[in-house]
């Protein structure tokens, strides 16, 4: 089953909160509203929206409402990218040029800092002291696993309590409030919006574990940039971590730096692969997937529940 097929009853909704992103990107800098343009055209599954939108119906569901949550979630995370690009040194993203590549490093790190704010422009849309709370809690620990994920670079000493904490930080915590938010922006009651977050912590661990499987299983065109670059980049995943309680895979892996080439790279996820680190590393992701989907039992609305519990199947089975 498609994706889309399975929350096709929010198309029009969702087509609508695309024309608000695109809406709000707009910038009488030439240079920003065209970085921040070519970004957007790059395309992205816009999980984030969904899960706000699909959060929002255990409330009092108002789409000219929850569509200002929705945005300032997609642009949030948006902007995450195109810092992310700058830390990486990325030259590509979903197989086309990042802002960073087009530009520098400067257009780059400004059109992310343009594009944050006018995320939280929407959000001052939404009047609930808790929603913003939600946010700005959720964003300082987003830049405090930004900080992290820059200390753990080539530290191939670092223990799995470390990498759990960092894509926390770095991918289900925002997943996760885009769960919480879209619910609390229409007043659902607070254990169903409490219980969201933690549907969607799990759904994001789930997610980003799978991520960092397939920057090792996939091709260089599946992924829209080489195999194995977060490691080449210094970014040491669940894979690699499982992979060098192999002495003989871990002198590999430690002589990886950003020159490595795809050669080289090429024997090193061989490597990775013949261990079973990546079966050990799915059965992580499973074991996350399977809290999120014991977390909606707790929830009421079947419908939305069904939908949920499709999303995060998909999530965390998907291939590409």
């Amino acid at each position: 089953m498609k994706l889309q097929l399975t929350y096709s009853f929010l198309k029009t909704d969702i087509d609508l909160i695309e024309k608000e992103i695109e809406a709000a990107i707009k910038s009488d800098s030439a240079v920003i509203q065209k970085a921040s343009l070519n970004l957007l055209k790059a395309g992205g599954k816009r999980i984030r929206p969904v899960f706000v939108l699909l959060g929002a119906k255990f409330g009092d569901y108002h789409i000219q409402q929850v569509k200002n949550v929705a945005v300032a979630l997609e642009l949030i995370h948006m902007a995450t990218l195109v810092h992310d690009d700058v830390i990486d040194d990325s030259e590509l993203r979903r197989g086309k040029p990042t802002v960073k590549a087009e530009w520098d490093n400067r257009i780059a790190m400004y059109t992310g800092d343009y594009i944050l704010a006018t995320a939280l422009q929407y959000m001052t849309k939404i009047d609930n002291i808790l929603a913003h709370q939600v946010l700005s809690n959720s964003l300082v620990e987003v830049c405090i696993g930004e900080i992290e994920q820059i200390k753990d670079k080539y530290r191939f000493d670092q223990h799995l309590k470390d990498y759990l904490r960092r894509i926390k930080r770095k991918t289900a915590l925002l997943i996760a409030i885009s769960c919480q938010l879209g619910a609390i922006s229409t007043n659902a009651e607070e254990k169903v919006h409490r219980t969201l977050f933690r549907f969607g912590y799990y759904v994001g661990m789930s997610y980003q574990i799978i991520d960092d499987i397939l920057d090792f299983t996939g091709t260089e065109e599946q992924l829209g940039k080489p195999a194995g670059e977060d490691l080449r980049q210094g970014n040491i995943t669940l894979p690699a971590l499982f992979a060098m309680e192999d002495e003989r895979i871990k002198k590999k892996i430690e002589r990886v730096h950003e020159h490595t080439t795809k050669e080289e790279m090429s024997i090193i996820i061989q490597s990775i692969i013949d261990c079973g680190a990546i079966e050990r590393s799915y059965e992580v992701s499973q074991k996350y997937l399977k809290k999120a989907l014991e977390t909606l039992d707790m929830l009421p609305n079947q419908r939305i529940k069904k939908t949920l519990a499709q999303l995060a199947k998909y999530i965390g089975k998907r291939k590409f």
